[in-house]
């Protein structure tokens, strides 16, 4: 076994790894960016390197100035995480070559199976069911095969993930546009615009299956269903499919070796396949999409349902020792849950956001893997995710009530996040039901993408905690034999709201908002109108926050403070800090409303801005290759005369 091992990634994943390192007694080495100099992994490792720079080529994709550091603190093995460098067969070759071990597969593996094209094919030759379509070297098939398989059809880079460089085009009219825009965004995003086409299916459900092999062998660890996704990205996976049945998890299981033996598959690995739900789950629908030869970032819920540490199960493959469990020895227990939370702005179209975390709380009853702290910044050069909250319950029932528990006592405050979203998730009917499909986000995106707004308890509660009577502070020196009545005001809108506290005794109130009075008793529980609660509150200098299932955040405003305007439609403004990748349109240019102005690229992922009306453009105030900030002017239209 090795004695220390290098960590080739930030974050989570990062924190994941070490904590495994922990458990075995090993020691690990952390690298990090200027800017994650005091990143939790960085606290978390034994060691730690600086990379330099800020962005991902200035620091995690130096794989030189990473084996570097292996050789400099004497690790003897590099753990790549996932992203970044951990599907590059290149960095695989060049830390063999430096006497070094890559926990992960082989180079040569990873290239059969980094490819889409390339690996549709070996899939085919192992008897593997993959998607109707084409995925051969000549692009220009592309659209005649669109029209031989029959719309929809699904464009995907050929060396993508993520949802980066996919497309789904339904009419054959909107296939060219759609065409360059994947090939333009896989470019950006992996160095290759080479793109395969699918047949689309129409209700389609994500399950993949945990591989692990040592070479020659492989064992399938069960299956994963994603199928909880927006933009092609998840954001809830579960542990095991719902509705998943004893033949149709052996006929998978079977195909995901098979492929795992196809590529000489060494280390952890997962094969994801979609399946056509239409009439259920049969062993006759499901198709290969693709590989991935590396720890997925939803490795915990196979964890938890096999109770498998599989970082562990890495190292000792890795290190030349068996696989510790043959396919006779693996069972499921019960099922569970993850959900990605994220620092995005879900109303606005799940835009990535920054910021500060202020105030950061993660229930005790879920497992929580997080790379960060309160106090710590979520900076646009990397994955806006902030923690994966996991749960196992004995039944899907049980673990989806334990997931809805775990997110609304999570409490975050200082960047937006998909919090509330995630929790209208843990609601839904279909869901609940476990009657899911990868569409089940976007038919009901305006219900579950809507932001919740504060009922007047919330607002009573909030007035509460800006007065600060919470904690009894402001009434220490007084006699309570009369009522005491403050009014406090609460921006939670553009015009705030007023707030009449009275306080009738020592934690106890009356508070009217909004012509609606409420009696809050605070001690020795909360109640609200006689009805106990489960709610807590968060004051800072300039914002209150009150966790009431979802998080509501309200700013301290001066009541002689005037509101802004509000932005004209004549401008674009930047909704997030990014890089200008590309500017449309110049200065005297017609535009009708919604014509493209310009790429913005924030996040790894590109966002289209459009014109809000049809006018003349009268400036550009950016050019290509501009570093903006959120709320920047970009482009400004012509005033209309009235």
């Amino acid at each position: 076994m090795f004695d220390k091992i290098l960590i080739a990634n930030r974050g989570e994943i990062a924190c994941r790894v070490i904590e495994t390192c922990r458990k075995m007694g090993l020691r690990s080495v952390a690298v990090h960016s200027d800017i994650d100099a005091q990143a939790r992994h960085v606290e978390m490792a034994d060691q730690a390197i600086s990379l330099g720079g800020a962005t991902p080529a200035e620091s995690y994709l130096r794989g030189d100035a990473i084996i570097a550091a292996a050789l400099k603190t004497g690790a003897q093995a590099i753990h790549p995480g996932y992203g970044f460098l951990s599907e590059n067969p290149d960095f695989v070759e060049e830390i063999e070559a430096a006497c070094l071990t890559f926990i992960g597969p082989s180079a040569t593996a990873i290239r059969a199976m980094g490819l889409k094209d390339a690996a549709k094919k070996l899939m085919e030759e192992a008897g593997v069911p993959v998607v109707p379509g084409y995925h051969g070297p000549d692009q220009s098939r592309l659209p005649i095969r669109a029209d031989e398989i029959g719309y929809p059809v699904l464009i995907k880079a050929v060396a993508g993930g993520g949802g980066k460089g996919m497309r789904q085009v339904s009419d054959p009219k909107d296939f060219a546009a759609a065409l360059r825009d994947a090939k333009s965004e896989a470019k950006a995003a992996f160095g290759n615009d080479a793109v395969l086409i699918e047949k689309f299916v129409k209700k389609p459900r994500h399950i993949e299956v945990q591989v692990f092999g040592d070479g020659t062998d492989a064992v399938y660890l069960y299956e994963r269903d994603c199928s909880l996704q927006r933009r092609h990205q998840k954001v809830i996976e579960e542990a095991p499919a719902p509705g998943m049945t004893e033949e149709m998890r052996a006929a998978m299981g079977e195909a995901a070796v098979n492929a795992a033996k196809a590529a000489g598959y060494k280390g952890a690995g997962t094969v994801e396949f979609i399946v056509d739900a239409s009439g259920g789950l049969r062993p006759d629908r499901f198709y290969f999409m693709e590989m991935n030869t590396r720890l997925q970032v939803e490795h915990p819920v196979t964890e938890e349902i096999t109770g498998i540490d599989l970082v562990e199960w890495q190292l000792r493959v890795a290190a030349g020792e068996p696989m510790p469990l043959r396919q006779e020895n693996l069972s499921i227990t019960g099922h569970a849950f993850e959900a990605r939370l994220y620092a995005e702005d879900v109303p606005a179209g799940f835009l990535p956001a920054t910021g500060r975390l202020d105030h950061l709380r993660f229930p005790d009853e879920a497992r929580i893997d997080t790379g960060v702290r309160e106090g710590d910044e979520i900076s646009p050069f990397y994955d806006p995710m902030i923690a994966k909250i996991t749960v196992h319950g004995a039944d899907r029932g049980d673990a989806l009530r334990k997931l809805e528990t775990a997110i609304s006592q999570t409490e975050l405050v200082g960047t937006t996040t998909n919090l509330a979203f995630l929790r209208a998730l843990t609601r839904h009917e279909g869901f609940a039901k476990g009657d899911v499909d990868t569409g089940l986000i976007a038919r009901d995106a305006e219900t579950l993408t809507a932001a919740p707004q504060p009922c007047t308890r919330t607002k009573a509660l909030a007035a509460i905690a800006a007065l600060s009577l919470d904690d009894d502070a402001p009434l220490q020196g007084f006699s309570l034999w009369s009522p005491m009545t403050w009014e406090v005001r609460l921006g939670d809108d553009a015009d705030g709201v007023i707030a009449r506290v009275s306080v009738l005794g020592r934690g106890v109130f009356d508070v009217e908002v909004e012509d609606i009075t409420h009696r809050i008793e605070m001690t020795p529980s909360l109640r609200i109108d006689g009805e106990k609660i489960s709610a807590s509150l968060w004051k800072g200098a300039e914002k209150i926050a009150v966790f009431l299932g979802n998080t509501y955040v309200f700013d301290r405003v001066d009541p002689l403070d005037q509101a802004s305007d509000a932005a004209s439609s004549d401008a674009t403004l930047a909704p997030m800090p990014g890089l200008v990748k590309e500017v449309m349109v110049a200065a005297g240019d017609a535009v009708e409303e919604g014509d493209p102005l310009l790429i913005l690229e924030a996040m790894k992922m590109e966002h289209r801005l459009t014109a809000s009306r049809a006018g003349t453009i009268a400036e550009v105030t950016v050019g290509q290759g501009a570093q903006v900030t959120s709320g920047d002017l970009l482009v400004r239209l012509e005033e209309v005369e009235t």
